[in-house]
């Protein structure tokens, strides 16, 4: 049975009792006031007790886990050498490396001033590095959950000692695609410890599934369920799917968007899009799972800079980005399930920032928006697109292939006299009608035809008369007589 924490009047970081470390390092941080998922998540989670909390993104869930946890183990802390003295005491699981690297930015910048260390292991790096690390001993460890179970099978991780759990992205977590890995993950750990899940979507399913995992869970939510943040306006404009190139540099252009990001539902989509923006004079890389993770890494490194206009990605980026006045997103397609929407706008309007969530929206499309608006509970303004800018025709590789074929294969059909003169020393040399002529025999050939029909039949050479059986070697040859002494 599980409660729902109460809504605290205004309080500050310092009334939660944190470590002056903890402290000073929020500061540099530039925090001030503790939003309300920090506000409802820290005490409870200080006081030891299994949370659920649901937040809109953007509203500061990772401090709400990571403040505690850092306090909790902060009795713990040494400078010891010894790994011995530095065994895995939290994990945090996410289901994305791009999140896993933020939480462990985060985690690192929470702890500095203590002697705690962390350290972070997902999948498309090398091993090597990561076992380094764990060797030499953590005690806070994030982690996708693919690369945590190499580093057990690899044996440089134990997780026999940890005290503290977090599933964060939840709903992502407990999908059927983790759920193997999760449960060989969760018969590692031991059976007394506190675990957290955070999520900005809790579906009834999920909810019902997470409770297997909880002990008295108390939940948390500071929103609606699976609302979207009201600092983001939110707008859909219907355009022909052949247009929606168009539209997106047409929005760009218009709104004068430096930074952007556009998602698309597939890798080969977004990889796709990504080379016509480039086409249109648009700044644009792709983000997806097909990439290494360090060109991921660069590619986001490089959008932070503000070094290009537009990221296309998919769903790989809709969790955990943390992008600072990030001004707008643009979903090129409408994502098949109805919560990663409110997980990609969340990109933008971040920490009480104001933000445009522009969605492009095809006929075919009518069944992904009213899941939509079933899911958030409210409808979206649908707005008529005029593109001015068409998607030119070389921007499709497809029709591009298929005129290059078209060209080639007028080409094979052409005749020699339908190709176009080119210059001098490619016309035509004039052909002798001699080789137009029909065959003609010639008067000598004619004569000593005739002359072999005037020779009477007995004068001519009398044929063989060896059976053709003998001139195909059907009877062997002749024996060769010898002479007696």
């Amino acid at each position: 049975m599980s409660d729902t924490a109460t809504t605290p009047n205004t309080v500050t970081f310092d009334q939660f009792g944190l470590h002056a470390d903890i402290l000073k390092a929020i500061t540099e941080q530039g925090y001030t006031t503790p939003t309300p998922i920090q506000a409802k998540a820290i005490p409870v989670v200080l006081g030891g007790r299994d949370v659920m909390g649901a937040a809109q993104t953007g509203t500061g869930k990772t401090a709400g886990f990571a403040l505690p946890i850092i306090q909790r183990l902060l009795p713990l802390a040494n400078t010891s050498a010894s790994p011995a003295r530095h065994p895995v005491r939290a994990l945090i699981l996410t289901p994305t490396r791009e999140l896993a690297d933020q939480v462990a930015a985060n985690v690192q910048s929470y702890a500095k001033h203590t002697a705690l260390r962390s350290a972070v292991v997902f999948g498309g790096v090398d091993m090597n590095p990561q076992s380094a690390e764990l060797r030499r001993g953590v005690e806070v460890l994030i982690a996708t959950p693919g690369r945590l179970l190499d580093h057990v099978q690899q044996k440089t991780a134990n997780l026999g000692q940890v005290q503290m759990l977090v599933l964060d992205e939840a709903d992502r977590m407990l999908d059927m695609g983790f759920l193997p890995d999760l449960q060989r993950i969760l018969n590692l750990l031991p059976s007394e410890r506190q675990t957290l899940l955070f999520s900005a979507t809790f579906s009834p399913e999920i909810k019902k599934l997470a409770s297997t995992y909880l002990r008295n869970p108390q939940t948390i939510e500071v929103a609606r369920s699976n609302s979207t943040a009201t600092n983001v306006t939110q707008i859909v404009f219907e355009v022909a799917e052949g247009d929606k190139t168009g539209a997106v540099v047409q929005l760009i252009r218009e709104r004068s968007l430096k930074q952007v990001i556009v998602f698309c539902n597939s890798k080969i989509g977004a990889s796709r899009l990504a080379r016509q923006l480039e086409r249109d004079g648009v700044v644009a890389t792709a983000i997806h799972g097909d990439r290494t993770q360090s060109e991921r890494m660069q590619a986001l490194d490089a959008f932070k800079r503000g070094e290009i206009e537009a990221l296309v990605a998919t769903d790989v980026a809709a969790r955990g980005l943390d992008i600072a006045e990030l001004p707008a997103v643009i979903n090129f397609d409408l994502p098949f399930n109805a919560e990663d929407y409110v997980h990609r706008i969340g990109r933008t309007g971040r920490a009480g920032a104001s933000g445009d969530a522009l969605s492009l929206f095809s006929p075919n499309e009518r069944k992904q928006l009213a899941d939509i608006e079933k899911l958030i509970k409210r409808p979206l303004d649908v707005q008529r697109l005029a593109v001015d800018t068409p998607v030119r025709h070389h921007h499709d590789e497809r029709g591009s292939r298929r005129d290059r074929d078209d060209r080639g294969s007028r080409r094979r059909t052409t005749g020699a006299h339908e190709r176009p003169s080119h210059g001098a020393h490619h016309r035509q040399q004039p052909v002798d009608d001699f080789f137009l002529k029909p065959y003609e025999p010639s008067p000598s050939a004619v004569s000593a035809s005739a002359k072999r029909e005037e020779v009477p039949a007995a004068q001519q050479k009398p044929a063989s008369k060896q059976p053709l059986a003998a001139l195909l070697g059907g009877f062997g040859m002749p024996r060769k007589t010898t002479s007696s002494n």
